[in-house]
């Protein structure tokens, strides 16, 4: 497609959409921040020429959280910038539709991600949570406020406090995702999707999205919370043990 290079993703444009893969395999698709800059140029374009958008992951895997290394090195003044949260509430906004086709781990930030998109639908190996209290942080891009929205309080309490991962079936019973399918069938589920919508009115689609995607105190709140998170010793504890058995596990390769 015309427009940026990209090193993370993989940007295809069609007449009535446009295909972003998260491409990152050797970090499980992490979300970097040379990925949120990249996904802000892709919004660029869908907000300058709106088209529906479907996100999926390379490989067998949606996103494997956010880049823990980059998360260790964050303080204060960035979890006030809200790097992750501020992209992931403009794809929210998103003129038109966005759906999150989802097979493999969508942890963390890539949960975040994922609940982002106004529809997701999974292959059978799709698992989402958010392991960031487990890292000194607390799942400030958003899953505070829209994973209650979108399975209510008390699924969402489970994933946010006692560590529930939520795979393919318990999603959809939690209506989380609209369809379980078959891992071959993803993409091409998710693309009969977008079809269905493409048949519609666009203006329609717009207003209704706008309509049902009122504005709230969020994500201030959020950013604020990990801003205190943020300074603390625990948190860079733990990311640092987190990085330090990773590179362990490397080792015995």
């Amino acid at each position: 497609m015309s427009g940026p290079a990209y090193e993370t993703l993989l940007v295809e444009e069609r007449d009535d959409r446009v295909v972003v893969t998260l491409h990152r395999p050797e970090a499980r698709n992490a979300i970097s921040g040379l990925m949120i800059r990249e996904l802000h140029a892709v919004c660029d374009l869908l907000e300058r020429d709106p088209k529906l958008l479907l996100l999926t992951g390379h490989g067998a895997v949606f996103a494997g959280g956010a880049d823990i290394g980059e998360l260790l090195r964050r303080g204060r003044d960035e979890a006030l910038r809200g790097i992750n949260s501020r992209l992931f509430e403009r794809v929210r906004r998103l003129p038109l539709p966005t759906v999150a086709a989802v097979d493999g781990w969508a942890l963390g930030g890539g949960a975040e991600l994922s609940y982002a998109c106004d529809i997701r639908i999974a292959g059978p190996d799709a698992v989402f949570g958010n392991p960031e209290p487990g890292l000194g942080i607390l799942a400030g891009a958003g899953a505070c406020w829209r994973l209650p929205e979108l399975v209510g309080e008390s699924v969402a309490k489970q994933v946010l406090l006692a560590g529930r991962n939520l795979d393919a079936r318990a999603a959809l019973a939690a209506g989380l995702v609209i369809d379980v399918v078959p891992a071959e069938k993803l993409l091409e589920e998710a693309h009969a999707l977008l079809d269905r919508m493409a048949r519609s009115s666009a203006p329609a689609l717009r207003l209704t999205k706008l309509v049902v995607d009122a504005p709230g105190v969020h994500p201030l709140a959020d950013d604020l919370a990990q801003a205190v998170l943020f300074e603390g010793q625990d948190k860079k504890d733990r990311m640092t043990r987190f990085l330090e058995k990773k590179e362990k596990g490397r080792s015995r390769i």
